[in-house]
């Protein structure tokens, strides 16, 4: 599973112009699942993603979780993350979980995520959504729990 993390003073997203999630300071996280992907690779990813270290400390460093500062979490699903970009000027998205194991794991994560974390806000899967964001720092991480590798 992939996640692209942002530290954000605000971040929206709408969906045929209503609100659907919206936090303060926190992180908005755009998340993917990859082919291969299950329960196991969530997991992983939202415990690195609780605990990933971009809040500044008293002495300005980055030290500090989302969890620790308590800051919002919205998560929005986008399986463009995935794309592979390797060759040509149009992206393939083989790479990606198929559609309903998208669907799943994306369900999934934002269940766990709100057992383990107070202010979880998201997107909506398969929407036309409008994401707006005003990213602190800025800071911007790519956090990716790869899938076992298949066997011969």
């Amino acid at each position: 599973m992939i996640a692209l993390l942002q530290r954000v003073s605000h971040a929206s997203v709408v969906v045929d112009g209503a609100t659907v999630g919206a936090i303060e300071a926190g992180l908005m996280v755009l998340l993917c699942a990859e082919r291969g992907d299950s329960e196991k690779q969530a997991d992983a990813l939202l415990a690195k993603l609780l605990a990933y270290r971009v809040f500044s400390d008293d002495a300005g460093k980055m030290n500090r979780s989302v969890s620790d500062v308590g800051g919002g979490l919205l998560l929005v699903p986008q399986f463009t993350l995935a794309a592979d970009t390797q060759s040509g000027t149009r992206p393939s998205f083989t790479p990606a979980a198929a559609p309903e194991d998208g669907r799943r794991l994306f369900d999934y994560f934002v269940r766990q995520a709100g057992s383990s974390h107070a202010q979880v806000q998201t997107g909506q899967f398969g929407a036309d959504m409008k994401v707006s964001l005003t990213n602190d720092g800025p800071v911007t991480f790519w956090l990716q729990v790869k899938p076992p590798v298949a066997k011969a």
